[in-house]
């Protein structure tokens, strides 16, 4: 837990009755809130590290605990639309806190790395189509134009941590101090990390992968990586024959070093489009898999991530 600095000595000592009931969605989130909330109290964590945020069931016993919180620290609807109806039937008396809606970060807008991703997916969808004829999903997969997966960046996540010490202050005025001072020891760590991973990384952007999904663009965003493809779209739905054909040949045609599978989509895909090619596989992982939940996993689930990327492309 983060040590409080030597000022806070001469600080009422913290109202502990008061400290909200927060409960976040995924345990990135669930990190940078504990990292805020220090000895004040801890939050809950809906999803359990390594959970799809895409498509998971809640139990039973989650609309209790979604019925006891105060706070919900949530990623948006943007990520996760099939949790909105449930927040607002089972938590009514919470504050419901976006961190979407946080202004003050360059959202990026979903790429579109190849059009046969909404031909491969599987049938049953109701679609209309736009303006320009561009399928739209309506369904609870639907992730809207925005790229929600922000949290890989950290210059993202220290906007974010300053927005929720200061949500948690207004929730909870007598400890705001507390908060934003935890916020501010947390962003510091937060730039030294991004400065190892900038330096670990670098020399490696001319290198070409495909990724599993199209989960991790704010990381390669963040650290001067592009992809080739991805297997998957967005939603990490599995993909089409016309849409594996067409993987194949890229890396047929281009020099694909790498080709990554998560835990989204599987390690199948990667194995069938780089079979009988040179380019290497390997794991990669946005959102804590394996890793405990708490103040720690951000910053274990970015040192992870990057040696996962710098050992498959170097």
């Amino acid at each position: 837990m983060i040590r409080w600095l030597s000022i806070f000595s001469l600080l009422p000592l913290p109202a502990f009755a008061d400290v909200p009931r927060v409960i976040t969605d995924i345990a990135p989130i669930h990190s940078l809130t504990a990292q805020v909330m220090g000895d004040l109290g801890q939050p809950d964590l809906l999803l359990p590290p390594g959970a799809d945020p895409h498509d998971f069931a809640l139990r039973p016993s989650d609309a209790g605990r979604l019925a006891q919180a105060q706070l919900v620290i949530w990623v948006g609807e943007g990520l996760t639309p099939w949790l909105a109806e449930p927040l607002n039937t089972l938590a009514p008396q919470a504050t419901l806190f976006s961190l979407l809606d946080v202004a003050g970060w360059e959202q990026r807008e979903v790429r579109d790395h190849d059009e046969e991703h909404d031909a491969g997916h599987d049938e049953g969808h109701e679609e209309d189509h736009d303006d320009h004829g561009h399928a739209q999903k309506h369904d609870e997969h639907d992730h809207g134009d925005i790229d929600p997966h922000a949290w890989l960046d950290p210059q993202v996540a220290a906007v974010w941590l300053d927005a929720i010490a200061q949500e948690l202050g207004t929730a909870d005025p007598d400890n705001a101090a507390i908060y934003q001072a935890n916020a501010t020891v947390a962003v510091q760590q937060l730039n030294t990390l991004a400065q190892g991973i900038t330096a670990q990384l670098q020399g490696l952007s001319e290198r070409r992968y495909v990724l599993p999904h199209d989960g991790y663009q704010y990381f390669e965003a963040r650290f001067a990586l592009t992809a080739q493809a991805t297997i998957a779209g967005i939603d990490a739905r599995a993909p089409g024959p016309a849409q594996v054909a067409s993987l194949r040949d890229q890396i047929a045609e281009t020099n694909v070093v790498c080709v990554f599978s998560d835990a989204e989509i599987g390690d199948r895909w990667a194995a069938l489009i780089t079979e009988g090619t040179s380019a290497k596989t390997a794991v990669i992982d946005g959102v804590g898999r394996g890793l405990d939940a708490g103040p720690a996993l951000y910053g274990d689930l970015l040192k992870r991530l990057a040696d996962q990327f710098a050992a498959c492309l170097d």
